[in-house]
């Protein structure tokens, strides 16, 4: 493993946009120009936030009443238990041995594979969880997903999260679509060895393949942003298997490049020089992973996947960061670049979970974590009236919307993820979902590790962002009162 930081080999500048403190002091700044009533597309009242208090409140105690200790964190397992079906937990069980698998698996000499051990149980739901994620832009308000199993429709993150998950298992990510059951190093068959996603597996997979497992027509079940999808996923297996920091080599350091996975991090994570042990009784083999180690992995092993239409600093394309026009736009360079990572950041909350629940790590040092800036979370404001847009926005959308017609609620303004309203509303929102949290803690009497930023997001904020949007825009399919022109590798 390379002893120095991948930080140290991009120009100073790049290095702290893609720091997590980076995103916190760039939407403070935008923030407090709000305050002063100086943004571009937005209104804030502050009087209104009060309102979302109360209505996210009311959401934790109609689905928690006071028990805040089983609010689950925000992350991608939410969504794969859609239905309520357990459908992560019988993988896991499956693999343990404990359930039978939907066919026979033997090797090649007959004998009955083994159950998957802890790390490699941990390795394949990261590579589950990495894929799914990145599939998890917006698909728009018309697609619709039928589970192959149990006959049921999902749609949005749900249907996103069953679809992948049924590539998953078919093996559409795996290096090999036929192949025989897979040794671990001791030489033992293990139970579902094409339930993983290789280098090669992520290169090999078109977008009519991509479309074609997820079921999507042209007219009778559109999707946005599939060519955006299958395209990621290239990439990412390209990342994957290029890998010049060595996130993602494994525990063979000399096997085939094409079979590098996602799911390796968690190799790296449990070799890294600040990755600290602290058995248990319970847990001898207990290990202590800071938080900004993962990130790293993530915002720089993932960076060759972002499109490189993005903006670019110093010749680095940056990925989820903006030109904010309230801090003087393309024309302050970096000054006025607002970095939001949001995806980078749903993934680093979501991949925590499998990890600390199949090797019960401990992940330390997250205070620099923010909320999601993507449409539900700033939805939530729109709706509630914390955001009003002002007429520059309405104009700005593509095709224009009147003031008339968004007030009644016949258009939505339309607008592309890097139109300067869009980076002012994510930038509020990040903010707006902190004052949100410290604000409900309060109104609870609960102290910040009793309630902290992702059980909010997950119990209230997002949840509460779909519920105020399907009774307001039920016409459209409770999308969010200002659409994003999704590519599929933003929202």
């Amino acid at each position: 493993m390379s002893t120095s930081s991948p930080s140290t080999k991009v120009p100073p500048k790049v290095a702290y946009l893609r720091s997590l403190p980076s995103i916190r002091e760039r939407c403070s700044k935008v923030f407090s120009l709000a305050q002063q009533g100086k943004l571009d597309y937005f209104d804030y009242d502050v009087s209104k936030e009060s309102e979302v208090v109360d209505y996210c409140a009311s959401i934790i105690e109609r689905d928690f009443g006071t028990d805040y200790a089983s609010i689950p964190p925000h992350g991608r397992w939410r969504h794969f238990d859609v239905g309520p079906l357990p459908r992560i937990t019988t993988l896991l069980s499956r693999w343990a041995g404990a359930l039978p698998s939907p066919k026979v698996e033997e090797d090649l000499e007959g004998s009955k594979p083994k159950p998957v051990p802890a790390i490699e149980a941990a390795r394949r739901l990261v590579d589950l969880f990495m894929v799914s994620v990145l599939l998890d832009a917006g698909a728009g308000t018309k697609w619709k997903y039928e589970e192959k199993r149990t006959g049921l429709y999902f749609s949005r993150s749900e249907g996103l999260a069953v679809a992948s998950l049924d590539m998953f298992v078919e093996g559409r990510f795996c290096g090999q679509q036929e192949e025989s059951e897979s040794k671990d190093r001791s030489g033992d068959h293990l139970i579902g060895s094409r339930e993983k996603v290789e280098a090669k597996g992520l290169k090999n997979l078109t977008e009519d393949d991509l479309a074609m497992d997820m079921q999507v027509h042209p007219t009778e079940n559109p999707m946005t942003g599939i060519k955006g999808r299958s395209e990621l996923l290239t990439r990412l297996g390209e990342a994957i298997e290029s890998d010049e920091n060595g996130f993602f080599v494994g525990p063979d350091p000399e096997s085939d490049r094409g079979k590098r996975r996602p799911g390796f991090l968690v190799d790296y994570l449990a070799s890294h020089p600040l990755t600290v042990p602290c058995p248990t009784p319970n847990n001898p083999t207990k290990l202590q992973v800071p938080v900004p180690v993962l990130w790293e992995v993530l915002i720089y092993g993932l960076a060759p996947i972002w499109p490189a239409s993005r903006t670019t600093l110093e010749g680095v394309a940056m990925g989820d960061a903006w030109p904010c026009s309230v801090l003087g736009g393309v024309e302050k360079g970096e000054q006025a670049i607002v970095p939001f990572h949001k995806l980078s950041q749903w993934m680093c909350y979501s991949i925590m979970e499998p990890i600390e629940k199949t090797l019960g790590w401990e992940f330390v040092g997250g205070d620099h974590q923010t909320g999601l800036p993507e449409y539900r979370n700033g939805g939530l404001f729109v709706d509630l009236g914390v955001l009003k847009p002002k007429p520059s926005l309405l104009e700005s959308s593509q095709p224009p919307v009147s003031k008339e017609e968004y007030e009644v609620g016949a258009k939505i303004p339309r607008l592309e993820p890097s139109h300067p309203a869009v980076v002012e509303w994510r930038a509020m929102t990040v903010i707006l979902l902190d004052r949100t949290s410290e604000a409900i803690r309060s109104k609870l009497k609960l102290q910040p590790e009793q309630l902290v930023l992702k059980q909010v997001l997950e119990s209230a904020t997002w949840k509460g962002g779909r519920e105020i949007a399907a009774k307001k825009r039920p016409q459209n399919g409770g999308g969010p009162p200002i659409e994003i022109i999704s590519d599929g590798t933003v929202f």
